[in-house]
């Protein structure tokens, strides 16, 4: 069984290898296939390679040049915006100060309004007052009047004329010190 597996081998041995001793009609045709292959390569098959690796390389340099594009497009947008904002705030911050300052300005209108009305009304319960006051002193002037004369009839017990009724009352008015009670009631 040994002896088989070693027979092969030594008939290869005996021949001598193909690698070794190479022979010059085999190198003669691998060099012809091998140089009619490279022929037919570069010009059937390296043109179009070289075509399509080309016609890639611009695609990829036109996506590159696209992508930049966009970009610098992107970038512009952004910055576009970011100014657009900055003014929308801007403006915002200049409606809300104009939107304070129209409150403040009703407000101190309103206060100054509220002021006027109340003065007037001031006034006027002071008007209603003095004439109040004015009335209520005629009122006390007739019946201070009215008791004198029925006070000098009792006692008289006559009645009085007109004349003598007149002269009367102004004598009694005249004895009568109105100004304190009408200085009185105009300084309430």
């Amino acid at each position: 069984m040994l002896g088989a597996i070693a027979q092969p081998a030594v008939l290869a041995a005996s021949k001598g290898s193909f690698l070794i001793k190479p022979g010059i009609g085999l190198m003669v045709w691998t060099l012809l296939v091998f140089v009619v292959t490279m022929v037919l390569l570069s010009r059937l098959a390296f043109p179009r390679i070289s075509e399509a690796l080309e016609r890639r390389k611009r695609n990829i340099e036109e996506s590159i040049d696209t992508a930049e594009r966009t970009r610098k497009e992107a970038d512009e947008l952004l910055a576009e915006y970011r100014e657009r904002l900055k003014e929308a705030r801007t403006q915002a911050e200049e409606i809300v100060q104009r939107a304070r300052q129209a409150a403040d300005t009703h407000e101190h209108e309103a206060k100054d309004r509220g002021q006027e009305i109340l003065a007037e009304a001031a006034k006027r319960a002071e008007r209603d007052i003095e004439a109040a006051s004015k009335r209520a002193l005629d009122d006390i002037r007739k019946e201070v009047a009215n008791l004198t004369v029925m006070a000098t009839e009792k006692v008289t017990r006559k009645t009085l004329d007109t004349d003598d009724q007149k002269r009367l009352v102004q004598e009694a008015l005249s004895e009568l010190d109105f100004s304190t009670i009408s200085s009185g009631s105009s300084n309430n």
